[in-house]
C-alpha cells in the first residue's frame, strides 16, 4: 500500500541525466511510496529500447540542430521532447502498481484545467481524438515505473521533420513506431503554462493517493528529499555515461539493411548496407559510372565502419587528394546515406513517453 508521496523534479534538460535519474530512482524508491518524478528534456527524439535508431529518427539533422538521439529503458515507439514538453514518472514497488491510479492522476489534472480527456487503448491519452500524451512501462528487479509525455507547446513540425524516415532506406526488425493525430495541451486551453500543469498534477496527485506528498508544488524548484539521492553521485555518474554512450543508443539497435538510389551527372549509384550492432557488416554499391575500380574500393572501404556520417565521410574521401574528382564522387556516396529525405507524414509517433 503506497502511504508515503514524493514530488521530485529535476532542474537540468539534459536528456541523459534525466533518464539517469529516473533509473536511479526506480533503484532506489523505497518501500510503499510512489515517487512522481516531472521533467524536461531540450530538443531530444528518445527512442524506445528495442527500436533501430537510424529506421526512427533524421539524427544528423537533429544533432545539426543541437538536439540529442536518447534512448530509454522502456519499450514502444520513438516521440520528440523539448521545452514545450512536461515529461512524468510514476515509480513504486511491483506490488503497488496500479495503471488505473496513476493515469488518473493524469486525466484528473487535465480535466481540472478544463481539458476533457481519456485513456485508449494502454498507451495513450487523448482528447477529442488527438492525442497529447503517449505513454511506456518498464519493470526491474522488485520495482517498476509508468512514465509518459504531455504535450502543452511542443514543436509539433520539428517532431514532424526529425521523426520522418523514409521506409524503403531502412529496412529493420526492431519496433516500428505508429502514426497518430497530435495535439498540444496549449492549443486546447489558450494561455496554458508548463508551471500552472506542474501545479494540477501535484494537486491531482495528492486527491488521487489522499495524502499530501513531500515537496509541494510551492517548493518544485527544490531538486528532493536528502534522502533518496544520499550518496548517489557515483551511481548517477555510472547511468549517465551509460545513457549517453554511442553503445547505448546505437549498439542496441537490431541488425538490419539499409538501401539508397541516386544519380549523380557522374553515374547513377545503388547501395545495399548490412548493419550490425552499429556496424556496417557487408557492403555492396551498384553504379554504372565509367571508373568501376573507384566503385569497388568504395564498397571495400566502407565494411567493419561505424554507421555515422563522420566515419562514413572519413572513410570514403580519406584516400583521394582534395578537390580531385573521387574525392567529389566519395562525398556524394557518403552524402546519400544520411541526407534528409521527404517526411512519410507529419504528425508524431504514439505508443511512447
Amino acid at each position: 500500500m503506497i502511504r508515503r508521496g514524493i514530488v521530485v523534479r529535476t532542474g537540468t534538460t539534459n536528456p541523459y541525466r534525466n533518464i539517469a535519474r529516473e533509473a536511479y530512482l526506480l533503484e532506489k524508491v523505497p518501500p510503499e511510496t510512489c515517487i512522481f518524478y516531472l521533467w524536461q528534456n531540450h530538443r531530444t527524439v528518445v527512442i524506445g529500447r528495442n527500436q533501430n535508431a537510424w529506421a526512427e529518427c533524421r539524427i544528423e539533422e537533429l544533432e545539426r540542430d543541437g538536439g540529442f538521439l536518447a534512448r530509454r529503458l522502456s519499450g514502444g515507439g520513438a516521440v520528440f521532447h523539448d521545452a514545450g514538453n512536461l515529461n512524468f514518472t510514476f515509480l513504486m514497488p511491483r506490488e503497488d502498481y496500479d495503471l488505473e491510479r496513476q493515469s488518473e492522476v493524469i486525466l484528473r489534472a487535465v480535466r481540472n484545467l478544463g481539458i476533457d480527456a481519456r485513456r485508449t487503448g494502454r498507451n495513450d491519452i487523448e482528447t477529442d481524438g488527438r492525442k497529447f500524451s503517449g505513454n511506456a512501462f518498464y519493470r526491474a528487479g522488485k520495482n517498476a515505473y509508468h512514465h509518459g509525455t504531455l504535450l502543452v507547446r511542443t514543436d509539433l513540425s520539428a517532431a514532424g521533420r526529425y521523426l520522418s524516415v523514409s521506409a524503403d532506406k531502412i529496412q529493420s526488425k526492431g519496433v516500428e513506431s505508429v502514426r497518430s493525430r497530435m495535439v498540444n495541451l496549449g492549443d486546447c486551453q489558450p494561455g496554458l503554462t508548463i508551471p500552472a500543469l506542474i501545479k494540477s498534477l501535484c494537486a491531482a496527485f495528492d486527491e488521487v493517493y489522499g495524502m499530501s506528498a513531500e515537496i509541494p508544488a510551492a517548493e518544485m524548484p527544490r531538486e528532493s528529499p536528502p534522502d533518496l539521492f544520499e550518496g548517489s553521485g557515483e551511481r548517477m555518474k555510472d547511468l549517465e555515461a551509460r545513457f549517453s554512450s554511442p553503445e547505448w543508443k546505437y549498439g542496441k539497435n537490431p541488425r538490419f539493411r539499409f538501401k539508397a538510389v541516386r544519380r549523380f551527372p557522374w553515374g547513377g549509384v545503388e547501395l545495399h548496407f548490412e548493419v550490425k550492432e552499429n556496424r556496417i557488416a557487408a557492403a555492396h554499391i551498384f553504379s554504372d559510372a565509367m571508373d568501376s575500380d573507384f566503385i569497388l574500393d568504395a564498397a571495400e572501404r566502407l565494411k567493419g565502419a561505424d554507421f555515422n556520417p563522420e566515419v562514413l565521410t572519413e572513410k570514403l574521401t580519406a584516400a583521394y587528394p582534395a578537390g580531385s574528382e573521387f574525392r567529389r564522387y566519395a562525398g556524394d556516396i557518403a552524402a546519400m546515406v544520411f541526407e534528409p529525405v521527404t517526411p512519410l507524414c507529419k504528425e508524431t509517433t504514439h505508443g511512447t513517453i
